[in-house]
């Protein structure tokens, strides 16, 4: 089914070339632009762990090799690791075989490097060498750090409007990692009614792995995506774009088995796809895994779409049912394992969803009709967003119980998905907050590009939105920050004192060179579970 627009892009809270690293090529190597053809989608790294970093390309060894054709031969790509951006000191290396079976895509995990370090990598097929790339491993298990810093993005759109955000945290040159919480592709045909400011590619909605791998493709042939991931490791988890819309174990919202064929299917080509693109670790189709960061920080990485039961209509009870679930049995006892158990200070848990309870205020008739539209609901439908940790209240009920339980401190929900800026607490019982305790914090990251509020409703920014926002926090009094109108990254800063999370917004998302400006900054002290707004943004 190819839709004009994202329904999640109207919240669900019913509202309204290659950069080369250092900027060197090794003496003797191929110039950039020679190398282009064959290492056309750029240089990628992800998942750094102390003594290792898991490193991606892509060649095209043949011009008829392009993504998703299945055609083309098996090659053998070196990839090289040093301590300095000439490859003068270079501390490990290997050859890796690849061809039409995985789309001529390359990861390989250097091995044997020293914890907290800077390293440069590059790739070689014949006489072609990639651009180079920047990397850094994280600290040793048991090293009292400092600071960490992340950049924190989610929902980036082709047709929405340009990858400027990225190209903010790649200039930044101060960032530990960059967290990706979902929705890195679209698989939309995204023609927004030939108003779409890029067309994608291929240019129906996707449905095989030929075109799960084109549309990847494409995505890191964006000059500010390709930049970014050249500079500083990604930690990404997928949420439902990357499959079809909503999905769930079984299925999705945005797939009719009569005209699309078995979902299976379709999930597996584009997981598939996902894993052959993006620089995570797997083990096979499980993606939801664990990052330590020294003594100061875990990070727990979540897949919320692969085991959880299919979202139901709000108001017929079903949301509150212990027998349905987000996280399915297995990673929920994971989740709740490694909370308790973690031997860092700060729990980091990269969330697709919002897990914050959120009631939606009442509405006008001109507001919430066309949104129920959209939404798929019906108008007493929109209370609340049953696709969220709203949907599945005894899920969330069980973790925030174990979080009180054992005592756990210091707790920070990372969370993407909804387009738009939230910082909360997160309490037991929402309903007698603040007599029933927070438990831990949630910061929300805005869209890179995709919709919101403003553009869906088409009416200016900061026109409708602020009385919505306004009257959010009054129902719901853990909310402490909502913005619905804006798109950029955030920044996460973590010590020991406390996590304090930047947002920054884009001037124009339609304009590939838009300047962003700092918006807001909250920050949640060591030991308090609460966030508070503070008055500047991190520093560089």
């Amino acid at each position: 089914m190819e839709q004009t627009y994202d329904r999640r892009s109207v919240l669900r809270v019913g509202a309204a070339g290659v950069v080369l690293g250092a900027g060197v090529v090794a003496a003797g190597a191929t110039a950039a632009s020679a190398a282009e053809p064959v290492f056309a989608h750029g240089v990628a790294s992800g998942d750094p762990l102390p003594d290792a970093v898991l490193l991606w390309t892509r060649v095209t060894p043949t011009p008829d090799a392009t993504p998703g054709s299945g055609v083309g031969p098996t090659v053998d790509v070196t990839w090289e690791v040093a301590t300095d951006p000439a490859f003068a000191a270079v501390v490990a290396s290997g050859v890796v075989g690849t061809g039409p079976g995985r789309d001529h895509t390359v990861k390989a995990d250097a091995t044997g490097l020293n914890p907290a370090s800077t390293y440069y990598y590059r790739f070689r097929l014949g006489g072609a060498v990639s651009a180079v790339g920047t990397t850094r491993t994280a600290p040793a298990l048991t090293a009292a750090v400092a600071r960490l810093r992340f950049g924190v993005v989610s929902c980036s759109n082709v047709p929405a409007g340009y990858f400027a955000a990225y190209r903010y945290l790649a200039e930044r040159g101060d960032l530990d990692a960059v967290l990706h919480l979902g929705d890195y592709i679209y698989e939309y045909a995204g023609d927004f009614n030939g108003e779409a400011v890029r067309p994608h590619d291929p240019p129906h909605e996707i449905l095989t792995l030929a075109d799960y791998r084109r549309r990847h493709a494409q995505y890191k042939s964006d000059e500010h995506l390709r930049r970014l991931h050249a500079t500083v490791p990604m930690i990404a988890t997928w949420d439902d774009h990357e499959v079809a819309n909503d999905a769930w174990s079984g299925g999705a919202e945005n797939h009719q088995p009569d005209t699309e064929g078995d979902y299976a299917t379709r999930k597996a080509a584009a997981h598939q796809a996902y894993f052959e693109w993006m620089p995570v670790r797997n083990e096979a189709d499980k993606i939801y895994r664990r990052l330590r960061f020294g003594l100061l920080g875990e990070l727990f990485m979540l897949d919320l779409r692969s085991y959880r039961s299919k979202q139901v209509a709000v108001g017929n009870g079903g949301t509150d049912d212990p027998n349905r679930t987000i996280t399915g049995a297995e990673q929920m006892a994971w989740l709740e394992n490694g909370l308790v158990t973690s031997g860092a200070q700060w729990k980091l848990v990269g969330n697709s969803v919002m897990i914050a309870p959120f009631q939606l205020p009442p509405l006008s008739p001109e507001l919430l009709g066309p949104l129920a539209e959209l939404l798929g609901l019906p108008s007493e439908g929109l209370s609340i967003n049953p696709d969220q940790w709203d949907g599945y209240a005894a899920d969330r009920r069980r973790l925030l119980a174990t979080l009180a339980g054992h005592g756990v401190r210091d707790t920070v929900f990372l969370t993407g998905d909804i387009h738009s800026s939230w910082a909360s607490d997160v309490p037991r019982d929402a309903g007698l907050y603040p007599l029933s305790p927070s438990v831990a914090t949630e910061f929300v990251c805005t869209s890179v590009t995709s919709d919101n509020i403003d553009e869906i409703l088409g009416v200016p920014p900061r026109t409708v939105s602020p009385a919505l926002e306004s009257a959010i926090r009054v129902l719901n009094r853990h909310i402490k920050y909502v913005e619905l109108d804006s798109h950029g990254p955030s920044v996460l800063e973590v010590t020991p004192a406390g996590a304090q999370m930047d947002w920054y917004y884009l001037a124009n998302k339609a304009d590939p060179a838009s300047t962003l400006n700092w918006a807001r900054s909250f920050r949640t002290r060591a030991g308090t579970q609460k966030v508070q707004s503070v008055g500047t943004p991190i520093g560089n």
